[in-house]
C-alpha cells in the first residue's frame, strides 16, 4: 500500500521491450532514498505499483507487463520522462495522503488548467466505468498523487494544485491532452462490494441513497 505523498520525481533510464511486448523499465530515483530498498519491494511509479527485480546506485529496474501497459499511461513514457515515485508505506508511518494500492483503474485525459488564486485547477475526464467513485470531496489518486476532487459532472472532475504539489511531483509537467493514471478510493469499491453481496440491503441504513446523500456513492 501506498499513500499517494511523492517522495521523489525519478525519470525514465532506459525502456527493453521484450519478445512477448512488455517491457523492462528502468528508472533513474531522483532524491528517493534506496538504502532500504531490496529485491522484491513495491515501488509505486507514477501510481503503478512495480516490484524492484535489479538495482543499483541511484537506480531500480522494474518489469511493466502487458496487462500494465494495456490499462496505463504507461505506453506514452519514454526516455527521459519524468516519473513520481514512492515507496510502499509502512505500518508506523504517518497517513498523509489516502490508502492507495497502486492498481490503476482508468486512464483520464486533463482537459484544461484554469488558474485559480495562487493555485490551479485541473479538470480531467475519466473513463464511465469508474466515474461513480469519484465523489465531491473525496480522494483520487491521479499519477500516484493523492488528491481532493472538488467537483465532479458525469465523466469529469477537478482538483486544485498548489504550487508545492506542482513543485514536488509531475504534474506541473502535464499539457492539455495528456494522458494520466487514475485510482479510485479503495474505500468507494469496498462499500459498492458490500452492497452487492449483502443479502437484504432494507435492513441497513447503509443503502445506496444514504451513501449519495453523504457525498459517497453517484
Amino acid at each position: 500500500m501506498f499513500t499517494g505523498i511523492i517522495q521523489s520525481v525519478g525519470h525514465v533510464q532506459a525502456i527493453a521491450p521484450n519478445a512477448s511486448g512488455d517491457w523492462k523499465l528502468t528508472i533513474a530515483a531522483g532524491k528517493l532514498d534506496m538504502r532500504d530498498v531490496a529485491l522484491g519491494d513495491s515501488i509505486a511509479v507514477n501510481g503503478v505499483c512495480l516490484t524492484v527485480v535489479s538495482q543499483g546506485t541511484g537506480q531500480f529496474t522494474a518489469d511493466v507487463s502487458n496487462e500494465t501497459l494495456s490499462v496505463s499511461a504507461f505506453s506514452d513514457l519514454s526516455i527521459g520522462a519524468r516519473v513520481n515515485l514512492e515507496k510502499a508505506m509502512r505500518l508506523s508511518d504517518r497517513l498523509g495522503g489516502h490508502l492507495v494500492s497502486g492498481h490503476v483503474d482508468g486512464v483520464g485525459n486533463l482537459i484544461r488548467i484554469e488558474q485559480d488564486g495562487a493555485s490551479w485547477r485541473y479538470v480531467f475526464n475519466m473513463p464511465e466505468s469508474i466515474a461513480h467513485y469519484v465523489a465531491h470531496k473525496g480522494s483520487i489518486t491521479i499519477n500516484g498523487v493523492s488528491l481532493t476532487v472538488n467537483s465532479v459532472t458525469d465523466n469529469q472532475f477537478n482538483v486544485n494544485l498548489v504550487p508545492h504539489t506542482l513543485q514536488e511531483t509531475n504534474l506541473g509537467d502535464l499539457q492539455q491532452g495528456n494522458r494520466v493514471n487514475l485510482e479510485v478510493d479503495v474505500i468507494a469499491r469496498y462499500l459498492e462490494r458490500l452492497l452487492q453481496v449483502k443479502p437484504d440491503a432494507s435492513s441497513s441504513s447503509i443503502t445506496p441513497e444514504f451513501l449519495a446523500k453523504n457525498g459517497f456513492w453517484k
